[in-house]
This record gives C-alpha cells, structure tokens and sequence, in this order.
C-alpha cells in the first residue's frame, strides 16, 4: 500500500474552502487524470480516471463527514484507495488543508510511478491547483453541509 501525505495552504476562509471541496462533479477541473466523478448520492460516488495511461472506474464511499472539519473515504469497488482530507482554520482568511490518501498501485507501471513519487507529485499538483482556482474564484461554487 502507498501512502501520500501532502499540505496546503490557501487564502480562503475554512467555510469556502471546506464548500468547495464538497463539489466532487467539479473535481476533474483541478485533479490530474480525474476525467470524471458522479455524485450517486450523499455518501457514494463513481470515479473514472487515467492512471499510467490506463482508464480506471470506480465507487467511493464517504464514511466521514463533518463540515469545515474533514472527509473521509474508501473505494468500494475498482483499485483499493482510501483517505481523509482536513481542513484547518488559520486565521478568518486562512485554511491549511491535509490530503493524506492511501492507494494500492496495480501492476509494474504503478509501481515503479509510486516508488519513483510521481503520485506524490501529482496530489501536490492537483492541491496547488485547487488553491488556484478557489483564491481566483473568491467563492464556492456551491456546498454540502451534512454531516456523515
């Protein structure tokens, strides 16, 4: 199993932050290969991306909630993966955001990207790119409040 861990910091209060998160559909517009994400319900959604240059589907299961705290989740079907993202106020203005994931790569090519750290690099990407588009856009595009 591979474990990634990475941080951010962005200028956008932790409700904003936390808000935008929540808008899983919109996640191939700043995560790298993700082409797809469907929300099925509050708590189930189905992944399709290009991993290694191989598309990938899948089903996640968010198994904790809590708005301006956290999100967890696991896959429930497809490649093994699962992880939390917390959100940290700072300041009125501030939020620190930690993705921490862990995945099971398949096969020789998604081995050797892991043990080169090119996942690492890529959720590293993929975070810069969130705090881009969120300190551009000044606010959420939307938001889910509940609590799981």
């Amino acid at each position: 199993m591979a474990t990634i861990e990475k941080t951010i910091e962005v200028y956008a209060p932790i409700r904003t932050a936390y808000n935008q998160w929540t808008q899983f559909e919109e996640f191939p517009t700043f995560m790298e290969g993700v082409k797809d994400v469907k929300q099925l319900d509050d708590t189930h959604l189905h992944w399709v991306a290009e991993i290694g240059g191989v598309r990938e589907e899948w089903d996640a299961e968010i198994t904790d909630q809590r708005p301006d705290e956290r999100i967890a989740w696991m896959s429930t079907s497809g490649p093994a993966n699962s992880g939390v993202v917390t959100f940290q106020r700072l300041d009125d203005e501030m939020t620190r955001i930690v993705v921490e994931m862990d995945w099971q790569p398949e096969g020789m090519r998604e081995s050797a990207g892991a043990a080169l750290g090119l996942d690492e690099r890529r959720v590293e990407g993929d975070l810069e790119r969130f705090r881009e588009m969120i300190e551009r856009r000044g606010a959420e595009t939307g938001s889910w409040r509940g609590d799981v």
